[in-house]
């Protein structure tokens, strides 16, 4: 006997099982990176904005200045892109924010991983007329 072919649901972006009536596989997925001068944060989430797995410099065994090297950010990334292949997600987006050194290389990273690129946002956030100064001062 065959498979059954899956249902898709369009609202929610996910296969459903017929037997279960559960969602099974994610069809999208965003990927928000967090680059600063000490460390970067990689989070993985569905479009709703549920977060499906994380990691960052930290985690990939790396401590102290070494968490802020593009390095750092590489493995994060390659780690998150297994994940993401392990869940056979098939399309992703990229938001990234801050001004670190791993922003590069984050882009390159998914790039070689030959996974399809829905969209690149920078979303760093940027004060329009900063903080106000000092008062004058009175010698």
């Amino acid at each position: 006997m065959s498979k059954p072919i899956p249902r898709i649901d369009l609202r929610n972006n996910k296969y459903i099982d017929p037997h279960k009536n559960k969602c099974i596989i994610l069809l999208k997925s965003i990927i928000h990176v967090q680059t600063s001068f000490n460390n970067t944060i990689v989070t993985v989430t569905d479009v709703h904005g549920q977060v499906i797995y994380w990691c960052s410099g930290g985690t990939s065994r790396l401590k102290g200045s070494r968490r802020g090297t593009p390095y750092a950010t590489q493995t994060a990334i390659f780690n998150a892109i297994h994940t993401i292949i392990h869940q056979d997600i098939q399309q992703v987006g990229v938001m990234i924010k801050g001004s670190g050194l791993g922003r590069d290389v984050t882009l390159r990273a998914l790039h070689r991983s030959g996974i399809l690129l829905s969209f690149v946002r920078d979303v760093t956030p940027m004060s329009h007329n900063g903080c106000r100064p000092p008062k004058k001062r009175r010698v």
